[in-house]
């Protein structure tokens, strides 16, 4: 009798994975970068627990529980920057997340493709300027001393108005800029998910008599309305994330009151004060308040019949 050759079956996960092995290999530097930037960092959060001393280390530092977050909510100065943080959080939250999508639908609507091109470069551009440059620029702007608005402002009326110190402009002037940076950016993903509708529904449309404005709200926007709902939610995940280098650029003494948040006052006590345990128990807390975000609009999301992020 002959003897058979017995060959070993390789696991499906490792025919998925020999089969999508370019895609994967495509994905490592992300995967990379995330694994250095964001999950080992991760071991840090004990610091948070820790009266952290830099001489002694993570492993020798004395644990002292719950007692920084204790400091936290007990401090008045935390209702200030919760308010500060949360204001502006929401400031972006309905004024700038909308307009990725009021220009993507716009542009989608441009039927000259060389033009549409053209748009899309001047949108994008001012994604790549450092914050440094956008505060910059609205100095320039904006100051009383020569700035090109105040200027206008005072041959019509006579007066200047100080934009980058009065606390009332404060919170508009940080959204303004927001939106100039990156709300042409915004709208790749919109734009992406756009040419994923199918042309005939507007065939469809416009032979059952369909205007613009009735395609766009019957079929353009259910189509990219998953896509709409995951960035939302992801959005939240950064709800109390305001930006340190733009808020830090623009404090100043006389609008502090409303301009201190907790990305700036992490890096005045962690950096500045060398209060490390501290400026960690914070940065948890944000993280925290995110989290619960997160959950709360993806479960609200799939109660709703939508698919959510996981």
């Amino acid at each position: 009798m002959g003897t058979k050759k017995i060959t070993r079956r390789k696991p499906s996960w490792a025919k998925a994975l020999l089969k999508d092995r370019w895609l994967y290999i495509m994905a490592l530097p992300g995967l990379v970068y995330f694994l250095i930037f964001k999950y080992i960092p991760m071991y840090g959060i004990i610091m948070a627990f820790q009266d952290f001393k830099p001489h002694l280390g993570f492993s020798q530092s004395p644990w002292v529980g719950f007692k920084h977050f204790e400091r936290l909510f007990s401090e008045e100065q935390f209702w200030v920057l919760f308010r500060n943080t949360f204001i502006l959080a929401v400031y972006n939250l309905i004024f700038f997340f909308p307009l990725p999508i009021i220009l993507a639908l716009m542009l989608n609507e441009v039927r000259r493709e060389r033009f549409k091109r053209v748009v899309q470069t001047f949108i994008y551009i001012p994604h790549f300027v450092s914050w440094v440059v956008v505060v910059g620029i609205s100095y320039i702007m904006f100051t009383t001393e020569g700035g090109a608005v105040n200027e206008l402002l005072f041959s019509i009326t006579g007066h200047k108005i100080p934009f980058l110190l009065e606390s009332d402009w404060f919170r508009p002037m940080i959204v303004i800029q927001s939106i100039w940076k990156e709300a042409g950016w915004g709208t790749i993903i919109f734009l992406a998910a756009l040419t994923g509708v199918d042309i005939q529904l507007y065939e469809a449309a416009r032979m059952d008599g369909a205007g613009r404005w009735r395609q766009m709200w019957h079929i353009t926007l259910p189509a990219i309305r998953s896509t709409i709902i995951i960035l939302l939610i992801l959005r939240l995940g950064d709800f109390l994330d305001t930006g340190f280098e733009q808020i830090f650029l623009m404090l100043a003494p006389t609008n502090r009151d409303v301009g201190e948040v907790f990305d700036t006052f992490v890096y005045m006590k962690g950096l500045q004060q060398g209060q490390f345990s501290y400026s960690a128990a914070v940065g948890l807390f944000k993280s925290f308040v995110g989290l619960v975000l997160v959950l709360g609009a993806n479960w609200l999301a799939k109660r709703f019949g939508e698919e959510g992020v996981y």
